[in-house]
């Protein structure tokens, strides 16, 4: 079995700076599909590593458990952590969401209005973007199933076809 030090310190730092890059992309929103999964499954490989690290390292780390201000950082990050995992402010969604949403549900009648283009238009944008078995009653929802990415690109179809 290759030893923790061998790979536990790299997989920290490695993982570190995919979540940190695609982190503050994502805040910017420059991020991309690619780099938004890389993110969410970083985080997994981050604690793996974490975790694998805090073994190797134990010993200096409950060294940092006597000091004052280290336990009063991690208390403060611990506190932070279970304060974000409390609904608060109402439904609290992003309102960006829930219009990607409602479109994603709308009939083709109400995506032609929207975009001030003709039923039979907004049906051959969405043929043309590989969608089957459009009708007047498909939705994007229906058409692009749970693939967001498939969602955003109907959309997408759609509206440049209204430029």
């Amino acid at each position: 079995m290759v030893a923790l030090r061998t790979w536990a310190t790299p997989l920290v730092a490695g993982s570190f700076a995919l979540m940190a890059v695609s982190g503050v992309m994502m805040f910017f929103h420059l991020n991309s599909d690619l780099s938004k999964g890389l993110h969410e499954w970083a985080g997994f490989v981050l604690v793996a590593g974490a975790v694998a690290h805090l073994v190797q390292n134990w010993r200096a780390f409950a060294g940092y458990l006597r000091r004052p201000v280290a336990r009063a950082i991690m208390g403060l990050g611990v506190a932070v952590t279970l304060v974000s995992l409390v609904p608060i402010g109402g439904q609290g969604g992003d309102p960006f969401r829930e219009v990607l949403a409602r479109v994603g549900d709308a009939p083709l009648p109400v995506l032609a209005s929207l975009t001030g283009q003709s039923v039979d238009m907004v049906k051959a944008e969405l043929v043309a973007a590989g969608f089957a078995d459009v009708t007047d009653a498909s939705t994007i929802r229906v058409l692009a199933g749970a693939d967001r990415g498939a969602q955003m690109g109907a959309m997408g179809a759609v509206f440049k076809a209204a430029e």
